[in-house]
């Protein structure tokens, strides 16, 4: 049986608690059904930590939020082993990073040993502390967030760790209408009209774990031809020879885009596929997701910086360059 409509059903109850970030519960369900995590970068107060928190509601699994500042600590990630007095011995303390979903919130301000336990845990499932090796949870989602507006006393992420996260996901302002939408959710969860008797209905309709590892191979098992395969395979390659492959970018790239990437755009795309009722993937699935795998993962070069060229622009050149089948 299809967990199509389990997925269904979630994203739609997702959608009735976020108003005007779509695009954002796609890419968290996305990233859940390929094992990634998400850097999520857009202003204050644009529901992203809400987005991550309505999800754990409705997954059967545990959710962590941290707050990331200067004098955060590894240890305070992972954990660290406690010595007992009475018996001598040390126990290990689990640390907040053994949860199914974490938030990372504002991962920049956080030191560069900070962030690089995080990023262990991310790519190993993982942690080491002393002698031992501890297993994280599974499902293992960490989504990231960067505040875009403000860079003082921040310590940016390296261009190789951050080809650790599955997408890169950028959240703009909602419009008009979705802004007035969201005035009213709001004021009808301040009066208890909705929050208190959606979570009574959905504390039964959690989407099981078993459930959500059935979906991860359902999007395995999706047909995908060898000209899309080619396709993302094409489009990976440019960025590393433009020359050879997309002329109208040669000399905007210093560094192109890791193996990493074909890997997310085959995950990617097979996820949105599955996501929007498909049994097969299309080179507009692989479009969909190209540039939230690849804007990361593109090092610009100082000619196109300035230039004044962006990494949206390389991609949409590499979309018009390389042909789709």
């Amino acid at each position: 049986m299809s967990q199509l409509p389990a997925f269904q059903s979630l994203r739609k109850q997702l959608q009735q608690r976020l108003v005007g970030q779509s695009s954002l519960l796609d890419s968290l369900l996305i990233a859940l059904l390929c094992r990634g995590h998400l850097l999520v970068e857009g202003a204050p107060g644009l529901a992203k930590t809400r987005a991550i928190r309505a999800l754990s509601d409705l997954l059967d699994g545990d959710f962590q939020r941290l707050q990331f500042t200067p004098d955060l600590l590894p240890a305070d990630l992972t954990g660290t082993e406690v010595f007992r007095p009475e018996d001598g011995s040390f126990v290990f303390q689990p640390g907040p990073l053994f949860h199914n979903l974490v938030l990372a919130d504002e991962i920049n301000r956080a030191p560069a040993k900070v962030q690089s336990a995080l990023l262990e845990a991310m790519s190993e499932g993982t942690i080491s502390v002393g002698d031992q090796t501890h297993e994280l949870p599974q499902p293992f989602l960490v989504m990231a967030t960067q505040n875009s507006i403000e860079q003082e006393g921040t310590y940016p992420l390296p261009e190789a760790q951050l080809d650790r996260f599955l997408m890169h996901v950028l959240v703009d302002y909602p419009n008009r209408e979705e802004e007035l939408n969201i005035l009213r959710l709001v004021r009808s969860e301040a009066r208890g009209e909705s929050v208190g008797i959606a979570k009574k209905a959905e504390a039964s309709e959690k989407l099981s774990l078993q459930a959500l590892e059935l979906a991860r191979q359902e999007v395995l098992a999706l047909h995908m031809s060898e000209e899309v395969e080619d396709y993302i395979i094409r489009l990976v390659v440019a960025t590393r020879e433009p020359t050879a492959w997309a002329g109208s970018v040669d000399g905007w790239l210093s560094c192109g885009a890791s193996p990493r990437a074909t890997l997310g755009l085959d995950g990617c795309a097979r996820a949105h596929a599955w996501l929007g009722g498909r049994d097969y993937v299309s080179p507009a699935d692989v479009q969909a997701v190209v540039h939230a795998v690849l804007r990361h993962r593109l090092i610009l070069s100082f000619e196109a910086e300035s230039a004044g060229v962006t990494t949206h622009t390389v991609i949409e050149a590499l979309l018009d360059y390389v042909a789709a089948p």
